[in-house]
């Protein structure tokens, strides 16, 4: 999914090439070896980085080796051949960490039994040794659609956003939910991109939207760039996956972020002790796998006092994001009163609320 500039920009260049492995030496872990597959390159300073991250943190609390491939693009040959040729060098975990690598990655795990493979964001499983993994990020998105909507002053936001697939509708949906909830009159206008990383989409993208008047940018990307159009115009900028204010000081205002290291560890820690099974994990704020970055210093303290009520709420379970009432963007209830979405219908959401300007299609 992301990558350019500064700091991270040059560990990109340096790490390029592919498969960087950081070995713990633990003896307990010597039979085991985990192996990630990325989509984007380590330095993009957002979803990958993100998997990185975690992947690192890991390897250091179970001792297990580790290895990584970036860049690795969904739909193709490139995937199967790398879980190949990690599996012939004694790898036994392998995870996959974009939507796209799901089918290959069933027809691995079968052709593999005695391999653990998880998936990170699809929704295939096997009883064996196929399970998926992903975080409830409707919460904190609907969190900085708070922020967002309390930041704008034209009530147009704009959100840079890669496929219209449920898991990026159902962040739309929820950061809308957000905004409206502080500034019922606010509007947000979607642009699709048709990559996960490309730094000059992305930015074209947010420029667009700039253009039409839209002076806060959110996003479902993986680079720095949308937030650094915002910059330049003088808009504010909610990114994603990380804390990306250092690319962009004078226009980030927070960001819905990704914590992926306990949850490998889960995963890792269940294949050495032999005792792996396929689930469908879908963590929360409460689980600590999804999360809100810090506020920028200068959004109102009421602001960040409702956030953070309504994070509290989210976590003892007094607030769902998906309750109804709910209105799609035709004005039509989706969601009745006094109740709330189920798992099955948020995983497969394909439709935006009242206050989305934009397609699904």
């Amino acid at each position: 999914m992301t990558i350019h500039r500064r700091l991270l920009g040059l560990l990109a260049v340096v790490l390029t090439l592919g498969m960087v492995a950081s070995a713990c030496g633990s003896d307990e872990g010597a039979d085991t070896k985990a192996a990630f597959i990325y989509v984007g390159p380590v330095g993009d300073a957002g979803w990958t980085y993100a998997h990185d991250q975690g992947r690192v943190a890991a390897a250091a609390e179970t001792g297990v080796e580790t290895a990584y491939v970036e860049a690795v693009p969904e739909g193709t040959a490139d995937f199967g051949n790398h879980v190949r040729d990690f599996i012939d060098q004694g790898y036994n975990v392998i995870i996959g960490t974009s939507f796209g690598y799901m089918d290959d990655m069933l027809a691995l795990a079968d052709e593999y039994p005695d391999v653990v493979f998880e998936h990170v964001s699809g929704f295939k499983q096997n009883d064996t040794n196929f399970g998926n993994t992903f975080g409830r990020m409707y919460e904190p998105r609907y969190l900085t659609g708070m922020v967002a909507g309390s930041a704008t002053e034209s009530n147009l936001l704009g959100y840079v956003a890669a496929f219209p697939i449920p898991e990026v509708i159902r962040g739309i949906n929820a950061f809308t939910l957000g905004v409206r909830a502080v500034n019922p009159d606010a509007q947000v206008e979607v642009i699709w991109t048709s990559t996960w990383f490309d730094p000059a989409v992305e930015g074209d993208s947010a420029q667009a939207l700039l253009d039409k008047g839209a002076d806060v940018i959110a996003m479902h990307q993986d680079s720095t760039a949308a937030g650094e159009k915002a910059e330049a115009a003088g808009a504010r900028w909610v990114s994603y996956n990380s804390d990306m204010s250092a690319f962009a000081p004078n226009a980030f205002l927070t960001a819905p972020v990704w914590d992926w290291g306990p949850r490998y560890v889960e995963i890792i820690e269940a294949a050495k002790a032999g005792t792996y099974k396929p689930d469908s994990y879908w963590g929360s704020m409460a689980d600590g796998v999804v999360d809100i970055a810090d506020i920028a210093a200068d959004v109102d303290a009421g602001v960040k006092a409702a956030v953070a009520d309504k994070k509290a709420a989210i976590i003892a379970g007094n607030f769902h994001v998906f309750s109804g009432p709910i209105n799609d963007q035709d004005g039509h209830l989706v969601v009745a009163a006094g109740e709330t979405m189920d798992d099955g219908s948020m995983l497969g959401m394909d439709f935006f609320v009242e206050g989305v300007i934009g397609s699904t299609g």
